[in-house]
């Protein structure tokens, strides 16, 4: 029994030393290629210094190289494997009575709570620091007043009806638009006018619009200098009508789905984002079992590099499944809770029986 506590947790720190070492490898990676390019764009920029890029570079990297947690479990993974398969260690294991199912119970949790450190931790820090970083960006790069942005889309209610914004940019601070364009109608849902404007700005319980141009069905075109538009929206929901769900931390989410819910705006994308932070620890043992299926062969009996780029390929199919599955439940056409979990429940289960194929088939 001391045996197999102390080979348990040396393997356990084999897995997590292997998993960081590539986790943090691929971070080092992503901070200086994004470095490299955010210098390359600081010629057009005379407020962007030396210090400012390498913080920009630093505030943007960890949310980049949260994507690359998967691979870095997939990585990590294989490595410690092959290791203790060419030290014959797994050999030495096997003869004890030890299964593969046993050993790889140590990769399985590390896997489960680097997930669950990625989504409780590391994933709150990486949205705010994202944040950071678009204001960032914003001041050294963009124009000063917008920021950096789709086009924004919102629908709102209010006592005069419902109403469908179309804005080109939002405006520094997040408490108005620009280049934006109204569409009202009255509350029997029918279309009542359009307002195009230079720039809206939100104030409680109105937007205050200026340089406008008013067109309706039933009177001439009208231009004003000013005009008010009744609105229930309140500056945060507005914030984060353009907020994207990568800039909203795991613990913040529930409240910001609330909100946005309550403000009559599609929550599909946050809804998505949710579920997939919550099937990641799930995601994270599937690459794990991946792994396990093509790194557990002898060196002796050959074949090692065929396998290993048959994990790399199984990995990278698994990912792309994942992101399709994303794309298609944040149009909308699979639920967020089916899109997020998945392929997570799929892989493991397919990782599983590769597995009992290998070891018991």
């Amino acid at each position: 029994m001391l045996l197999f506590k102390t080979f348990g947790r040396y393997l356990t720190l084999r897995f997590l030393r292997a998993i960081l070492s590539v986790f943090g490898t691929f971070f080092f990676l992503i901070a200086t290629l994004d470095f490299v390019e955010l210098m390359r764009r600081a010629g057009d920029s005379p407020t962007a210094t030396t210090p400012s890029i390498i913080q920009l570079a630093l505030y943007r990297a960890p949310s980049v190289a949260e994507q690359i947690f998967p691979f870095a479990v997939l990585f990590g993974g294989m490595f410690a494997l092959l290791t203790l398969s060419r030290k014959l260690e797994l050999v030495v294991a096997r003869s004890v009575g030890i299964s593969a199912w046993q050993f790889l119970q140590p990769a399985a949790l590390v896997a489960g709570l680097v997930g669950l450190v990625s989504i409780g931790i590391y994933n709150p820090i990486a949205a705010e620091l994202k944040q950071r970083a678009t204001a960032l960006e914003a001041s050294l790069f963009v124009r000063t007043g917008q920021v950096v942005g789709k086009e924004i889309w919102l629908r709102q209610r209010s006592v005069d009806g419902q109403a469908i914004i179309r804005a080109a940019a939002a405006l520094e601070g997040g408490v108005g638009l620009a280049q934006v364009a109204f569409f009202t109608f009255s509350p029997d849902g029918g279309f009542r006018e359009r307002i195009e404007a230079k720039q809206a700005v939100l104030y409680r319980g109105y937007w205050e619009l200026s340089e406008v141009r008013v067109t309706s069905a039933t009177e001439e075109p009208q231009t004003y200098s000013t005009y008010l538009v009744a609105t229930t929206l309140e500056p945060d929901q507005v914030r984060q009508s353009f907020t994207p769900p990568d800039s909203v931390g795991f613990w913040s989410m529930p409240a910001v789905l609330d909100r946005t819910q309550k403000a009559g705006l599609d929550t599909t994308r946050y809804e998505l984002r949710y579920e997939s932070l919550k099937a990641r620890p799930l995601l994270l043992i599937a690459m794990i079992l991946v792994a396990a299926s093509v790194s557990l062969r002898f060196f002796r009996f050959g074949g090692v590099t065929r396998l290993v780029v048959g994990g790399v390929a199984a990995g990278f199919v698994l990912y792309v499944a994942t992101q399709l599955s994303e794309e298609l439940g944040s149009s909308g056409i699979v639920n967020a809770s089916v899109a997020a979990w998945l392929p997570a429940i799929v892989g493991t289960l397919l990782g599983a029986l590769a597995l009992l194929h290998q070891e018991d088939g």
